[in-house]
């Protein structure tokens, strides 16, 4: 019966996001994955890494577009504190952001880095890139981060003003500096993923019911220029936003019963 009900919501689902900029469902993501966490697609590939949050074991998945497990990596040398986004450089190397901080009481923070000639093992060692907050700054929530210029921009996740953090792409541990903060126009804008797209001239960052497309920004003052929020008519509970190409996205949410746990694409240029 469950699998009947999940059958229905898919093709409804499916039939509902034909028209332009709107949701398309790729794929269902395997049943072992319920709280998929992450959307990244590294260089020369076409894999879809993941992650599961906290309480989970200490796996990067990869993913085909009909999420299908083709790939398994179990990191033997990091526990899973609180997992919960990816990034990528231009060399292919994945780094799993570990800073999850639901009760606000975490100090110290983590950024694994899984090399990409190692990305066909079944174990591997990570190397660990920690950071604190600044000295006087409260305790946050972190779900999301991208690369940009050899440092990792980690947003915090409120519904109003929030910081954004830079740490360098070293490994040790550092104290992190605050390169901006902002609050978004309306209401329920925690931000869950992020992603810069390969040209490094547009960022996304995710939300359950839409997304933000930033661009025309300067340098790495990326609320400088064009703020545009694009709904996506669907609202669940989207974890993970990743760059297909230069206009198209792929999101991933979590599976609740017998919604979510889908890989979806999004076409920003529909707007």
């Amino acid at each position: 019966m469950i699998y009947f009900k999940r059958l229905i919501f898919l093709f409804l689902i499916t039939s509902s996001c034909q028209s332009n900029g709107q949701l398309k469902i790729e794929g269902d993501i395997n049943n072992s994955i319920d709280e998929a966490s992450a959307a990244e697609i590294t260089t020369q590939s076409d894999l879809i890494w993941t992650i599961q949050d906290s309480g989970n074991d200490s796996e990067l998945y990869a993913l085909n577009t009909n999420g299908n497990i083709v790939r398994d990596i179990a990191i033997t040398n990091a526990s899973n504190i609180d997992w919960e986004d990816l990034t990528s450089d231009n060399e292919g190397n994945i780094y799993i952001g570990d800073f999850g901080n639901n009760n606000e009481k975490r100090k110290l923070f983590r950024i694994l880095k899984i090399k990409h000639q190692d990305l066909n093992k079944s174990r591997v060692k990570a190397e660990i890139i920690e950071f604190t907050l600044p000295k006087k700054q409260d305790s946050k929530d972190f779900e999301a981060f991208f690369f940009f210029k050899n440092s990792f921009y980690i947003i915090s996740k409120e519904n109003k003003k929030f910081i954004v953090l830079k740490v360098p792409n070293e490994i040790g541990r550092h104290e992190a500096i605050i390169r901006s903060d902002y609050n978004l126009d309306g209401k329920n804008n925690k931000i869950t993923s992020a992603d810069i797209s390969n040209d490094g001239k547009v960022v996304v960052l995710l939300n359950h019911d839409k997304l933000w497309k930033l661009s025309n920004f300067e340098d790495d003052d990326f609320f400088s220029g064009n703020i545009e929020a694009l709904s996506f008519g669907h609202n669940s509970q989207k974890e993970g936003v990743g760059f297909k190409n230069d206009s198209i996205v792929y999101l991933t949410d979590e599976r609740n019963g017998v919604e979510g746990g889908n890989i979806y694409t999004f076409d920003l240029s529909g707007f």
